[in-house]
């Protein structure tokens, strides 16, 4: 199985940094670059880009400047995906985002990870695991996702939380380490107090 194989598939791995497809990143930076300098008006120019740097793009994945990503083939967006400024997805294993996403500026998902030994660390030996968002899910803004990490359907996630295990559905969950404080309930319906809003 070479690199490129165990980076795409299901399975955490270990390997050395040197392992790592090097053209792939660089193509990855270049297009980030291009991405982060277009025009907000530039749309159609925005569209080619994503199209050729991420893995699985739909017309409605929405991704605002600046946006910085490892390899970009390893992102697949499956539906509406919104995605605020300044984020950062380490994409070394597999980052699936379910429809209906939204992700808060600063958050970083970060699937690669370094030996806890520094001499292994200085030998380039790392961690990769991949992370999945299932669908609605709502990431607050400056969230850490590290690898292996899966956060269920329609779970809301603090902002500045630092998500170290995985999240169920339907619940709200923050801190660091991140856990969950309660379930999302008809309670937090808004569309309710809109309209006694309106009368």
């Amino acid at each position: 199985m070479d690199m490129r194989e165990r980076m795409t598939g299901p399975e955490p791995f270990v390997c050395r940094y040197f392992e790592m497809p090097g053209e792939a990143q660089a193509r990855a930076k270049k297009l980030c670059w291009e991405y982060n300098r277009t025009a907000p008006d530039q749309r159609e120019e925005r569209i080619r880009i994503l199209k050729e740097l991420l893995g699985t793009w739909t017309p409605s994945t929405f991704i605002n400047p600046s946006f910085q990503c490892d390899y970009g083939f390893n992102i697949h967006a499956h539906g509406l995906m919104i995605m605020n400024h300044n984020c950062v997805i380490l994409d070394t294993s597999p980052v699936h985002i379910g429809h209906g996403a939204f992700i808060g500026p600063g958050t970083v998902l970060a699937c690669s990870g370094h030996s806890l030994l520094g001499e292994e660390r200085m030998q380039g030996l790392g961690t990769s695991a991949p992370i999945t968002l299932e669908d609605h899910v709502w990431l607050g803004a400056n969230v850490t996702v590290v690898g292996g990490i899966t956060i269920g359907t329609g779970s809301m996630i603090g902002a500045g939380s630092v998500v170290t295990h995985d999240i169920p559905a339907g619940v709200v969950a923050a801190g660091s380490p991140c856990r969950v404080l309660r379930p999302i309930t008809e309670a937090d319906r808004l569309a309710d107090r809109t309209e006694e809003g309106s009368r």
